[in-house]
């Protein structure tokens, strides 16, 4: 015992000794401490003023100014990508600049983007409005053309052939156009203009049902696309000509026109003016044209020197927003000149607080130093585990389950080999496990330029584990050199079989059987039972017998880190009455079952252990029979029953009985002391027998002593068996490896056809690659997830602590707030 208590603490075991100090801080040192806290991330704050909302805190204004300037930055943001540029910090000299000079610069940028958006936008509008009124010009013209010759000639034929001399004055506009012309009083008007190109239908028929018929509808598709001012997006538009008559038909139109957003544009009828006009707008066009690529220059240039520092400042308003907002954790103290912090930090960590603090003292310039003292607490203490890249990943696998409690066992340790040890069990095949470590390779060859990278959410995950895969796939290997099993094909690697055929004419040796000639296989698993009637029912009997093994291992390991928790914490009690009374009923049944399977091993004995076990429970005192492996079987077997019995109350009943008898001792005499002013004074008192006598319930200490004893006991038979999943796993990727080989494979490979043997390989590897190598690696992940969770960490894992979260600015997200 001695020794063990004298070995040196190993770092990742137990998490770090973490201490609860206090920090009086002079106001005008503040800002500085925190800061220089933040860059070294080692103090976690706790608020003071959590009975305090947001907006009542001390420094509410200064977040307010940060969350302005982020938004700000944003803006800017926003617009470099518009422009189609990246914003990237430049290592140059780069000048320091206050928070103070860095608002008004960033007001002054915004103002003038503003304006240049605002500018850009009104030249953007004109310059689209005179491109539709070219388009309209063009088209119009061909439309007033045909209009013209069209109403002459179609006029003429109605007046002479249809229409008689005494037709009333309310015929349709297609009369009154024909038969007046051009002269006619009433007039024949035209609105030209132009309109989206899916609303051309529509606003078609509008028309017509708002006039009654009484109009002319003219539409060609515009030869360019246009800018939508509304949606910003180029989209095709259709040039129209509405000919009418009468006022109150214009009416109508110019409010359709205006309801289906279309752009009206006036044309003259004089094809002199339309020359003209079409001069004047293309010469604007080519003006607008200049003026909007230089004012894109000159924006692209304004950003240009923007985005070399924006990476930089938001960077700096990120941190300042996160120390005001760490500053307003703290409290100031009665003379209001000093703020008082309280927080958890490792103890390791303390020299290089203090020198951080005595830093931001002496560059300050204060008169008076920071005061930083540890103090005593009753809450527990954060957890703080320090892990570096290859253990982070295991780390994150048990605080899925649960963070461990302070300075409790920490699993991680154990997980970093048996993880990846389990997965192999069930993934067996060094085939498969090279291309496993073929990807695990790639990704941590390429490990700094994926890290500054932001990936899919599968791929980070796959980025994150790729230690863990990289252990995967080493231990598959060693899985598979053990079942020798490449793509489920064996191999004679380590010399030659133990077996050969019964003579040496017999070309059916794998159906009749084999006989052996020489020393088994050194290693592995011997080739020649592939293909043998007896594969199947060896390979059921190694691997089921080895999940047991293992499993029972596993279970034992979990149970000596419970005693291990015991002694860390000095609780003899649980050692006394759950360690000793676990040890001995899981061994008594499931230890003494592995120990009969190792013997059956080395001795060869053909006993059956199924019959061994069951009649262990149903019938003890008969004799075994042939199914005796050692002198003295039966009595060691009716020790075992028996202290696997008397495991089960000793595990129940003396813990809740001794804590009642210890409480009772512990508070014996304090129920009548001193006479108090009051009852208050009684409850409100750390120590009083009235608190503790409340807070101690008998019952509910029987009652969760109870469910933990019921709970381990068949829980040790439903775990044993759950490990039976190593060996139905193992067999079942085996025999799908082994379906794929024989009946996609070499079936294809059966034919002459060279197409036939390409369809059969890339269905091979298909079925590899996606079956094998994903599902079928997912599907050992979670089993082996499984296993660690439910049947290992129970044994001894709390998992009830807290994460150790330290001011960090390393540690902040990448996205603002």
């Amino acid at each position: 015992m001695e020794l063990l208590k004298n070995l040196p603490e190993m770092d990742l075991m137990r998490s770090e000794k973490m201490t609860f100090v206090q920090l009086i801080i002079p106001v005008e040192s503040a800002h500085r401490a925190v800061s220089y806290l933040g860059e070294l991330g080692l103090l976690q704050f706790r608020d003071l003023n959590n009975d305090k909302s947001p907006f009542q805190r001390t420094f509410v204004n200064q977040v307010k100014r940060c969350a302005e300037m982020s938004r700000k930055l944003r803006f800017l943001k926003d617009q470099l990508h518009k422009a189609g540029l990246l914003s990237s910090a430049l290592p140059a000299v780069q000048s320091d600049i206050d928070l103070e000079a860095l608002e008004i610069q960033l007001a002054e940028h915004e103002h003038e983007f503003i304006e240049m958006n605002a500018n850009s936008e009104k030249l953007q509008q004109t310059y689209n409005e005179l491109l539709e009124f070219k388009m309209v010009l063009q088209k119009a013209r061909s439309f007033l053309i045909s209009g013209k010759s069209y109403e002459t000639a179609e006029g003429r034929e109605l007046e002479e052939n249809v229409y008689p001399s005494d037709y009333p004055e309310t015929a349709s506009l297609m009369e009154q156009a024909t038969q007046s012309g051009q002269s006619n009083s009433t007039g024949l008007r035209f609105i030209s203009g132009i309109i989206p190109k899916s609303k051309a239908l529509l606003f078609e028929r509008m028309l017509f049902r708002a006039t009654r018929g009484n109009l002319f509808f003219n539409q060609a598709p515009a030869d360019e696309l246009i800018m939508d001012h509304l949606s910003s997006e180029l989209v095709e538009k259709t040039v129209f000509v509405v000919f009418f008559s009468g006022e109150q038909a214009k009416t109508k139109i110019l409010k359709i026109c205006e309801a289906y957003g279309a752009n009206c544009y006036p044309v003259p009828e004089d094809l002199t003016k339309q020359a003209q006009i079409t001069q004047e707008v293309l010469s604007r066009l080519s003006e607008l044209e200049t003026t909007l690529d230089v004012g894109i220059r000159h924006r692209n240039a304004a950003l240009h020197s923007i985005g070399f520092q924006l990476t930089i400042w938001m960077n700096m308003v990120k941190k300042e927003k996160a120390v005001f907002d760490t500053l307003n954790m703290l409290n100031f103290d009665v003379t209001k000149k000093c703020l008082v912090g309280e927080g958890w930090c490792p103890i390791f960590a303390k020299p290089q607080i203090q020198e951080a603090l005595q830093r931001a003292t002496f560059d300050s310039s204060s008169q008076i130093g920071i005061i930083f003292h540890v103090m005593d607490t009753v809450e527990p203490p954060p957890t703080y585990f320090r892990t570096n890249k290859f253990t982070n990943a295991y780390q994150e696998i048990v605080d899925a389950y649960g963070v461990a409690k302070y300075q409790e066992a920490n699993p991680a340790v154990y997980t970093v080999i048996t993880f990846p040890f389990l997965f192999a069990v069930m993934f067996g095949d060094w085939g498969h496990g090279i291309c496993l470590l073929l990807g695990a390779l790639v990704l941590i060859a390429r490990e700094g330029k994926l890290s500054s990278q932001k990936l899919g959410s599968f791929m980070e995950i796959l980025f994150g584990g790729r230690y863990i895969l990289l252990m995967m796939s080493l231990f598959s290997i060693y899985c598979g050199l053990i079942y020798n099993e490449f793509f489920s094909v064996p191999y004679h690697i380590f010399g030659e079989s133990a077996y050969k055929c019964r003579d040496d004419s017999c070309s059916d040796a794998y159906t009749v059987g084999l006989i052996k000639s020489r020393d088994a296989y050194p290693f592995g698993v011997d080739p020649s039972w592939r293909g043998s009637r007896s594969e199947l029912p060896f390979l059921n009997s190694l691997k089921m017998k080895m999940s047991i093994l293992f499993g029972v291992a596993q279970m034992n390991l979990g149970i000596i880190l419970s005693y291990f928790n015991s002694i860390f914490f000095k609780n003899s009690l649980d050692i006394r009455y759950q360690f000793v009374p676990q040890v001995i009923f899981l061994n008594s049944l499931f230890g003494y079952l592995s120990l009969l399977i190792i013997i059956k091993w080395c001795t060869g004995s053909q006993a059956d252990l199924y019959h061994v076990m069951i009649y262990m429970f149903l019938s003890p005192l008969d004799d075994l029979g042939e199914n005796e492996l050692f002198w003295g079987q039966r009595p060691l077997q009716i020790l075992l029953l028996l202290s696997a019995l008397v495991a089960v109350p000793w595990m129940l009943f003396p813990k809740p009985f001794i804590l009642r008898k210890r409480h009772a001792e512990r508070f014996q005499g304090r129920a009548y002391g001193i006479l108090r002013s009051s009852e208050t004074d009684i409850d409100s008192e750390p120590g009083s027998a009235r608190k503790h006598d409340e807070e101690f319930n008998f019952s509910e200490v029987f009652v969760h002593q109870m469910i933990h004893s019921i709970e381990f006991v068949l829980g040790s038979v439903s775990n044993t068996a759950s490990y039976l999943r190593l060996w139905a796993l193992s067999l079942a990727h085996s025999e799908l490896s082994t379906v794929f080989y024989e009946k996609v494979l070499l079936l294809a490979w059966g034919y002459e056809n060279f197409l036939i043997r390409m369809v059969g390989l890339a269905v091979f590897a298909f079925a590899t690659a996606f079956i094998l190598l994903m599902m079928e690696t997912l599907s050992a992940f979670l089993h082996a997830l499984r296993l660690h969770w439910v049947e290992f960490q129970n044994k001894f894992y709390g998992g009830d602590g807290y994460k150790f979260q330290p001011f960090s600015f390393a540690a902040m997200a990448d996205d603002e707030d």
